[in-house]
C-alpha cells in the first residue's frame, strides 16, 4: 500500500488534532500581528500628523511584503520542506513586529512593516499545504476551515492589545507584544513533523514511511508489514519536483491557475481594504477610541461562527456553492454597512460582513491547496495567494485616495467592494471545480 493511500484511510485521530491546533496557534500569531497595525495606525494618524494617502501606504506595505513572502516561501517549501518554511517565516514576521515598535518616522516603520508582511505572507500557504497533506479526503475541507478559525483569535487578541494596552501604554507596547511568538518557534521545531508526500516526492521513502506508521500506530491502525515503493513512480515524482512557475500555465493547470488568482485579488482586494482602514473608516464616522475597538471586537467575534458554519458546509455542500453563498453574503452586507447611518445598523452590518468574509477565506484556503500535485501544491498556493496581496497591496492606496479626494467618501469606498466581491462570484461560478470528497491526487490528475 502506497503512502498516500495510507494518509488517506486513516481515521480523524489525536494527531490530526495535534496539527490542527498547533499550526492554528501559528495562524493565530500571524493574524495578531497582521491586525495590531490597523488598531496603530489611527493613533498614528493624529501622533505622526499622517495623510490617508499614508496610511493606505502603509498598509500596502506590509502587504508588498506578503505578496513577495507567500511567492517565495511557497516556492521555497517545495524545494526544501513545509516544516522549515514554517518555523522561518513565524520568526520573521515576530521579531520584525517587535521592531516597528522602535520606529522613530514614517520611512522606518514603512521598512519594519515590508519585513512583518515578507513573514506573514510566507507562512499562511505553507501552513496550510501541511496541514492540507496530512488531512484525509473526507475531512480536509473542514480542517483547513477551522486553520483558518485561528485567524479570528488573532484579531480578537489584536483587538484586546489595543483595547488594553494602546490608550494607557501606547502604541510601540502593542507591537513589542506582537514579537513574543518567536518564543514559539522551538516548540514548532520539535514537534511539527515534516509532510511524508512532500518527503516521498523528494525520494526520502524511509523517513515518510516512519512518520506515517507512527501516526497509524496512535490511530490504532496497523502499519503494513512492508513498504513497496514502485520504481517508475518514484522516478515520475523525482521529475515533477523539478515544477516551476511556468507549469502553472501549461494546459493541465492554466484554467485553475487563472481561476484561483482572480478569486484571490478580489477577496484579498476587498479584505484588506475593508479591515485594514476599519479602525480609522470608524474614527472618520467619528466614534471615539475606546468605542471604535469595542465595535471592531464584536465584529471579530462574528468571524468565529462564519468559520464554524464554513466549516460544516464545505464538506457537505461542496467548495463552490458554499464560497459563493459566502461572498455573495461578504458583498451584500458590505454594501449595507457602507450606507448605514446609526449606530446599531454599522454594529449589525459589520457583523454579518465579517461573519461571511472570514467564512469564505477559510473555504478559500481549503480549496487553493486542492488544485495542485504536491510538488507543485506550496509553490501554486504561493504564487496565488502572492497575486492576491497584489489587490491587498492596492486596495489600501485605492481606499486613501477616495477618502483624500472625498472625505465623506466611505458609502463609496463599500459600494466599490461590493462590486469586486459580485465579479470574484461570478468567477468562481464560471470557473471553479468542485472538490469534494475526492482525494489529493485524484484531484491532480
Amino acid at each position: 500500500m502506497e503512502l498516500n493511500q495510507r494518509l488517506e484511510r486513516l481515521p480523524v485521530s489525536r494527531f490530526h488534532y495535534f496539527l490542527l491546533l498547533t499550526a492554528g496557534i501559528a495562524w493565530m500569531f500571524d493574524s495578531m500581528d497582521t491586525g495590531i497595525i490597523s488598531f496603530v495606525l489611527p493613533v498614528l494618524m493624529k501622533s505622526w500628523r499622517l495623510t490617508t494617502e499614508q496610511v493606505g501606504t502603509i498598509g500596502s506595505m506590509g502587504l508588498a511584503g506578503m505578496a513577495l513572502g507567500a511567492v517565495f516561501s511557497g516556492t521555497i517549501a517545495d524545494m526544501i520542506g513545509r516544516k522549515r518554511v514554517l518555523v522561518a517565516t513565524l520568526l520573521t514576521y515576530s521579531l520584525a513586529t517587535g521592531l516597528c515598535g522602535l520606529a522613530w518616522n514614517y520611512g522606518s516603520l514603512l521598512f519594519f512593516r515590508f519585513l512583518v508582511g515578507f513573514g506573514l505572507g510566507g507562512q499562511l500557504p505553507v501552513a496550510v499545504t501541511l496541514v492540507g497533506e496530512f488531512s484525509p479526503a473526507k475531512y480536509r475541507g473542514r480542517f483547513l476551515v477551522l486553520l483558518e478559525s485561528f485567524w479570528a483569535v488573532g484579531w480578537l487578541l489584536a483587538a484586546v492589545i489595543a483595547y488594553l494596552v494602546i490608550p494607557t501604554y501606547g502604541w510601540s507596547i502593542a507591537f513589542f507584544l506582537g514579537a513574543l511568538p518567536a518564543l514559539y518557534v522551538g516548540y514548532l521545531w520539535r514537534f511539527v513533523p515534516e509532510s511524508p508526500r512532500y518527503l516521498e516526492s523528494h525520494g526520502r521513502q524511509a523517513e515518510a514511511a516512519g512518520i506515517v506508521a507512527r501516526i497509524e500506530t496512535q490511530a490504532g491502525v496497523t502499519p503494513p508489514t512492508e513498504q513497496v515503493v514502485k520504481p517508475a513512480a518514484h522516478r515520475q515524482e523525482t521529475k515533477e519536483a523539478k515544477f516551476g512557475l511556468p507549469h502553472l500555465f501549461t494546459r493541465a493547470y492554466l484554467k485553475r491557475t487563472i481561476f484561483l488568482w482572480v478569486l484571490w485579488f478580489g477577496i484579498v482586494f476587498a479584505y484588506y481594504g475593508i479591515f485594514t482602514w476599519l479602525p480609522s473608516l470608524l474614527a472618520l464616522k467619528g466614534f471615539v477610541l475606546t468605542k471604535n475597538f469595542s465595535y471592531i471586537l464584536l465584529m471579530t467575534l462574528a468571524q468565529i461562527p462564519g468559520y464554524f458554519s464554513a466549516a460544516a458546509l464545505v464538506d457537505k455542500l461542496g467548495r463552490k456553492p458554499t464560497l459563493v453563498v459566502y461572498i455573495l453574503g461578504t458583498a451584500i452586507f458590505a454594501y449595507f454597512f457602507g450606507q448605514g447611518s446609526s449606530n446599531a445598523s454599522i454594529l449589525t452590518m459589520g457583523c454579518l460582513m465579517s461573519f461571511f468574509n472570514l467564512g469564505a477565506w477559510g473555504i478559500i484556503y481549503t480549496y487553493t491547496p486542492e488544485l495542485y500535485p504536491t510538488v507543485a501544491r506550496a509553490t501554486g498556493s504561493g504564487w496565488a495567494a502572492g497575486f492576491g496581496r497584489i489587490g491587498g497591496i492596492l486596495a489600501p492606496l485605492v481606499v486613501g485616495a477616495i477618502l483624500g479626494r472625498n472625505p465623506s467618501g466611505y458609502s463609496m469606498v463599500f459600494v466599490m467592494f461590493t462590486g469586486v466581491l459580485l465579479v470574484v462570484a461570478l468567477n468562481v461560478l464560471v470557473l471553479g471545480e468542485e472538490t469534494r470528497g475526492r482525494t489529493l491526487d485524484e484531484i491532480a490528475t
